[in-house]
């Protein structure tokens, strides 16, 4: 393409608006997409991205504002409106149908020769063009489920090429790959811009939008804040622009904790298997005092099995696990908290915070009789308890309308700051920590990690189990990498590379360490 063509707007978004009751999910919005470009577009968690794609692909109406394709004026009213115009979308959570092959995926609800009868020769061969323009190749007739997530992720693309799209929206799309991975997709959407295609590019990776976008849109509490060029910009700058302050932290955090005795010991765990999660595989490991212990791997390989395991919400099929030397293998949830174990889930939703009930019911669940001042506090000393939550409120940085407010009012990077400060608060010898920072903004993702920081300095054990290779780089000491449910690899963070440990959670690094 010549600069003329690439200098041209294919998308502008002018001063979109739009209104949830009481809320202004965006405000005044600009945003503009070229010819052949990969712009990304970033923001805080609530800053007010997916209302704006959500808009553009015809999901919701505007209040206010104009969208422009190729210089024309659209009104996209269903997400039919926004393929008419060449605009397709790939979601962070792909729709694909398991048993059906990539070529049924792919003409789903758009069959050669319409009327939706399947003719399975006519799909395959439709299916050759976006395979092409993609510039991958694989099998037609495979089934989908057996596919590699990158390479369900390649079919998600070839469905929009297929439906004619020109603009692609991409939300969160390196969140389930490895290094090596992500890698092959910035090469294939660098080949989409290359031959003219347009991609917005949605992450809260700034690592990999610097790698791979031209220029960079900042959204701030549902407004546009600014606009760079990639190469005249700088991941601080960014940072600044997305939160309003200067001085985020995007290193490793600063501990003073170094490892002493074995807190956690965990010896030839086994279950057996579970939905689309890999069964534990005699898996062994130790984690020390004040020694933090990142668990990495692709989705659905072991790491929640093994954390829900230690924490004995799944059973084992063998094994053996100790906490500071006993043996709590056949011990309840219940008595393995009492003894020092602490648990923050994966899903804050649907295991960690009381939606329906209020900060001080979040704060206090199940810990009412090892408050302060009696078994009973909550009961026989109600105002004592509310002085414990507004304590608690306070330390944690938790930003609630009072103790009084639901769960599910709060922003998710509150909602998280409760669960941690229930388990934090009390001082547990070992905390089983599961992706943590999930859907949290900067602002939570700091004060989270100094609690986390802090624990160990006291001489908190901590097994991180994170998918975010940044994060594991910033807090852990040592990273272990699973793949089909085995430990395939223990190696200190200094030691390693984004890169090795890509290899490992593949299953193609040739030095596996099988434990």
């Amino acid at each position: 393409m010549s600069s003329a063509e690439r200098s041209r707007p294919v998308l502008e978004l002018d001063g979109i608006t739009k209104r949830f009751g009481s809320v202004t999910a965006n405000e005044d919005v600009t945003f503009d997409l070229r010819a052949g470009e990969i712009h990304a577009l970033v923001g805080e968690n609530g800053a007010g991205k997916t209302t704006l794609m959500r808009i553009l692909y015809g999901m919701y109406s505007r209040d206010g504002g104009t969208i422009r394709v190729d210089g024309q004026a659209v009104d996209f009213r269903k997400p039919a409106d926004s393929i008419g115009h060449g605009i397709g979308m790939v979601h962070q959570h792909f729709m694909l149908v398991p048993s059906f092959t990539v070529a049924e995926n792919l003409t789903l609800g758009a069959e050669p020769g319409g009327r939706g009868r399947y003719r399975r020769k006519a799909a395959e061969e439709a299916v050759r063009s976006p395979m092409q323009r993609l510039g991958v190749q694989f099998d037609p007739s495979l089934k989908a489920g057996s596919l590699s997530v990158a390479r369900q992720q390649q079919v998600e693309i070839m469905k929009v090429l297929y439906r004619g799209a020109r603009i692609i929206i991409l939300d969160e799309p390196t969140a389930v790959l490895t290094p090596q991975e992500t890698e092959e997709l910035f090469r294939l959407l660098r080949r989409l811009a290359d031959g003219g295609d347009s991609i917005i590019f949605i992450s809260h990776k700034l690592r990999e939008v610097f790698a791979i976008a031209d220029r960079i849109t900042v959204l701030r509490q549902g407004r546009t804040i600014s606009t760079h060029e990639c190469a005249s910009t700088t991941p601080g700058e960014i940072v600044a622009h997305m939160t309003g302050r200067e001085g985020v932290n995007l290193g490793r955090v600063e501990r003073e904790a170094t490892a002493a005795g074995v807190v956690l010991r965990a010896a030839d765990l086994s279950t057996a298997a579970r939905g689309h999660d890999a069964a534990l595989d005699r898996v062994s490991l130790e984690v020390r005092s004040g020694e933090i212990v990142g668990i990495a791997g692709v989705e659905g390989n072991g790491q929640s099995v093994l954390a829900e395991a230690l924490m004995g919400t799944t059973p084992l099929a063998q094994g053996r696990i100790e906490l500071n030397g006993l043996d709590i293998t056949d011990r309840t949830v219940a008595h393995r908290r009492d003894l020092g174990l602490a648990y923050v889930p994966e899903d804050r939703h649907l295991q960690g915070v009381p939606i329906n009930g209020t900060v001080i019911e979040g704060l206090a669940a199940g810990r009412i009789r090892k408050m302060p001042r009696g078994k009973a506090l909550g009961l026989a000393f109600p105002h004592a308890l509310r002085s414990w939550v507004g304590d608690m409120i306070t330390k944690y940085g938790i930003r609630t309308r009072d103790a009084d407010a639901h769960c599910g009012t709060l922003s998710g990077g509150n909602q998280q700051k409760v669960v941690i400060a229930r388990e934090l608060e009390e001082e547990p010898d070992c905390l089983l920590l599961c992706q943590p920072t999930r859907g949290v903004d900067l602002g939570a993702i700091e004060s989270i990690y100094f609690q986390i920081a802090k624990a160990t300095t006291r001489g908190c054990a901590v097994l991180l189990v994170s998918a975010d290779l940044d994060e594991i780089f910033r807090l852990a000491d040592r990273v272990l990498v699973m793949f089909d449910g085995r430990v395939v690899a223990d190696v200190r963070v200094e030691e390693t590379t984004r890169e090795e440990l890509g290899m490992y959670m593949m299953g193609t690094h040739g030095d596996g360490v099988a434990a």
